[in-house]
């Protein structure tokens, strides 16, 4: 057993056991039950994680259109490109990596409930052994669940769905509603291209292996997202789950600031020009009155004396 599997095994795996159990014990003997109190409570610890992911989201929304302009003034040169946006995103106090917090907490999370569904539901008698070493010593209730029913609806929670539609649909269904309510509006064509194909890859994969995985583990799953799309309500209402999924560029309006900075612009430059003008007739004037001068002293100098 390698290091990390030690350190996975005691600081993820193991306290999920305990946690599940115990759940078990204090909610009924209900193991769907415990799944679901387990889910919530992991979405209230990540809560100001993705809190966080909402503000930098309409952070970086309002940045769509200066970082556009952005684009389009250093087509050429995409190491200036690079060095402006950065610089916008250090003005703004805006992060992009924060957009990732909650999914990447999710993802040893999902592995670990993964591996703690397996043991916590033992599906012979040489598990059980291997699960009593699990629990803690210290916490004598959960020595008292074992077995732990996993029954719920037509379900054995410990095997895939029997009914290889339902599940499936309600989790690829559920993983993109809330994708579609967290997906930033696209820059360009390429990015918009890129928000589409996560939009459908992600969840038809996620409901394709829910076809093998343990449905505690889809249950789980389907759980989160309809708490996730329940934060997103409060933060934004329902209007990114029923907009295009992702804006071209022609769709995203820029802000009036610029319209009247373009306005002034656009004054500065008439002046500008007209001042150019003026000066050029200016410039033109002195230059023949400076020929004019030049040509007479030098006649005169040149001119004998009569």
């Amino acid at each position: 057993m390698g290091i990390i599997e030690v350190i996975f095994n005691f600081f993820v795996i193991d306290p999920m056991i305990n946690g599940l159990a115990l759940l078990y014990y204090v909610f009924f003997e209900q193991f769907w039950l415990s799944i679901i109190i387990f889910t919530i409570i992991v979405r209230l610890a990540t809560l100001p994680l993705t809190l966080k992911q909402t503000r930098q989201m309409r952070a970086m929304s309002s940045l769509q259109p200066r970082m556009r302009q952005i684009q389009e003034r250093y087509a050429g040169d995409r190491g200036r490109a690079s060095q402006e946006t950065m610089k916008l995103y250090r003005e703004a106090g805006v992060n992009p990596l924060g957009c990732f917090g909650p999914m990447l907490i999710q993802l040893p999370i999902w592995i670990g409930l993964f591996q703690a569904l397996r043991v916590t539901l033992p599906t012979d008698p040489d598990s059980f052994i291997g699960l009593a070493q699990r629990f803690y010593a210290w916490l004598p209730p959960v020595h008292e669940t074992v077995p732990l029913n996993s029954n719920f609806l037509w379900l054995d929670l410990a095997n895939p769905d029997p009914s290889p539609f339902i599940l499936p649909v309600l989790v690829a269904a559920s993983t993109w509603a809330q994708q579609k309510m967290t997906t930033m509006p696209a820059m360009d064509d390429r990015q918009a291209s890129t928000n589409r194909m996560m939009l459908w890859m992600m969840p038809l994969m996620l409901g394709f292996f829910t076809l093998s995985f343990p449905s505690g583990l889809a249950l789980y799953w389907i759980t989160s997202n309809i708490i996730g799309v329940g934060i997103q309500y409060f933060q934004t209402g329902w209007g990114p789950l029923f907009s295009r999924s992702s804006p071209t560029p022609g769709q995203i309006t820029p802000p009036s600031a610029p319209e009247s900075g373009e306005k002034e612009s656009d004054t500065d430059g008439s002046n500008r020009s007209d001042n150019v003008r003026t000066n050029r007739r200016r410039g033109t004037r002195t230059v023949s009155q400076r020929t004019r001068r030049r040509s007479g002293r030098g006649r005169s100098r040149n001119s004998k004396p009569r």
